[in-house]
């Protein structure tokens, strides 16, 4: 985990009820999740087993861990979860290094975030190795925290992810909003207790109590964001 959070952050510095702005990675400020599937369908057809497309759904958002054990599993691949982990860390930062895509409106969010001063946290489930080289694209200034997901003993779809985000920026759970475009990682933030905007990257996502559903970063702003959360007493 990387930080730059002060003493205590208990609210914007306009003294707004939202304190925080949590946001995951991979198909949600980059347009990553496809990389992922592609390195694995590589990986597993060089062991000679071609993969699913259904199982595309199984394994996004989720952890590594979680996401290589199904596939073996599901393949009978002669492969360990540990050399499997390897395989995908090295050929995911292979392509990362050739480009980064933004998803539309992340550039735009994350610079009026920063100019507004809002507490803002990288929260993702990629390992840490892979979150500092996304970064270098992203701009590791703009966020006042980081969380990879080999930092937590239960990362996404579990909440301690977002709970040790809240914590650590001194925010309660209520009043952070998180931006989310997994299943997974929505059932994560929504298990903290956040206020949750989720973005849908790979499959869909209906809307629930406490939870919004858009189509594009490019609908969402600082005013939206502020919206969502309950105004303090």
């Amino acid at each position: 985990m990387t930080s730059t959070v002060p003493a205590s952050v208990t609210r914007t510095a306009d003294g707004h009820a939202l304190q925080a702005v949590l946001l995951d990675m991979d198909g949600t400020l980059v347009d990553t999740e496809g990389f992922w599937w592609d390195v694995e369908v590589d990986i597993f057809g060089e062991l000679g087993h071609p993969l699913d497309e259904a199982w595309r759904d199984v394994v996004v958002g989720g952890p590594m861990s979680r996401s290589a054990a199904f596939l073996i599993e599901a393949t009978g691949a002669a492969i360990t979860l540990g050399e499997l982990s390897v395989l995908l860390n090295e050929r995911f930062e292979a392509r990362i290094a050739e480009q980064v895509p933004m998803m539309p409106g992340a550039e735009r969010l994350l610079a009026e975030l920063a100019r507004h001063n809002v507490p803002t946290a990288l929260v993702s489930a990629s390992h840490r190795r892979v979150i500092d080289r996304v970064l270098q694209a992203l701009g590791p200034d703009r966020f006042t925290l980081t969380v990879a997901g080999d930092e937590v003993l239960r990362t996404k779809p579990h909440p301690d992810p977002y709970l040790l985000a809240a914590r650590t920026l001194g925010a309660h759970p209520s009043r952070c909003a998180v931006i989310e475009d997994t299943a997974t990682g929505v059932a994560s933030a929504e298990a903290a207790g956040c206020r949750v905007v989720a973005v849908p990257s790979v499959g869909l996502i209906p809307p629930a109590p406490g939870r919004t559903v858009v189509r594009s970063l490019e609908e969402v702003d600082l005013p939206f964001l502020r919206s969502l959360i309950t105004p303090l007493n």
